[in-house]
C-alpha cells in the first residue's frame, strides 16, 4: 500500500461539504460520482473506506438515515448498535492493518458534513511521536495517495476480517 502523500484542495472539499448534498445520504443512495469501498453493511449502518485517508485503512462507519447528533438523536438502543458496529470495523482494522492504536472520532458540525459518522483511523506503528494524534488525521498534511486497486485490495482484507469475527463470534 502506497505511503506517498498528495496535497489536499482544503478549499475545494469545504466548499463541496458545506453546500452540497450529505456525502454519506448520497453514498447510501448510490448516487453517481458518491461509491466508496464498502466494508461492512446491515440493515441500520454502512462502514467504508475514507476518500481521504490519512492513515492507511481509515473507515466511516455512518447510520444509512440521516442522523446528526450521535447522543440526542439516537436512544440508547440505536446508539449502542451504533457503537457495535464501530467496535466490530475497529477490531478488523486492527486485525488487518496492525496499527499502535486505534483513533475512533465523530466528527462534522452543521456547518458541514453534519451526517453522523465514526472514523476510525489506526495509527501505523512506526509513526513518530510528532506525526501522531490530531497531526496523523489533519487532511492539511496530505492524504495518502491511493490507487482504486490499493482501495479495493484494502476493502477484500477488511471485509475477510469481518467475516472472520462473525464467524468466529457465532
Amino acid at each position: 500500500m502506497s505511503s506517498e502523500r498528495r496535497s489536499h484542495d482544503l478549499a475545494a472539499y469545504e466548499a463541496r461539504v458545506r453546500s452540497g448534498p450529505c456525502f454519506v445520504c448520497e453514498f447510501v443512495a448510490g448516487a453517481p460520482g458518491s461509491a466508496h469501498v464498502t466494508v461492512y453493511e446491515d440493515e441500520e449502518h454502512v462502514a467504508f473506506l475514507d476518500r481521504y485517508p490519512t492513515v492507511p485503512g481509515k473507515v466511516l462507519v455512518a447510520p444509512k438515515a440521516h442522523i446528526e447528533h450521535a447522543v440526542r438523536d439516537l436512544d440508547e438502543l440505536a446508539y449502542l448498535r451504533l457503537m457495535s458496529v464501530v467496535r466490530k470495523v475497529a477490531l478488523a482494522v486492527e486485525a488487518v492493518m496492525k496499527p499502535e492504536r486505534t483513533y475512533l472520532l465523530s466528527l462534522g458540525s452543521q456547518q458541514g458534513n453534519s451526517h453522523l459518522h465514526w472514523h476510525i483511523a489506526g495509527l501505523p506503528a512506526d509513526t513518530p511521536y510528532r506525526q501522531q494524534q490530531f497531526h496523523a488525521l489533519m487532511t492539511e498534511n496530505g492524504v495518502l495517495s491511493l490507487t482504486d486497486e490499493e482501495a479495493a485490495a484494502t476493502g477484500d482484507r477488511l471485509r475477510a476480517a469481518l467475516a472472520d469475527s462473525v464467524e468466529v463470534a457465532g
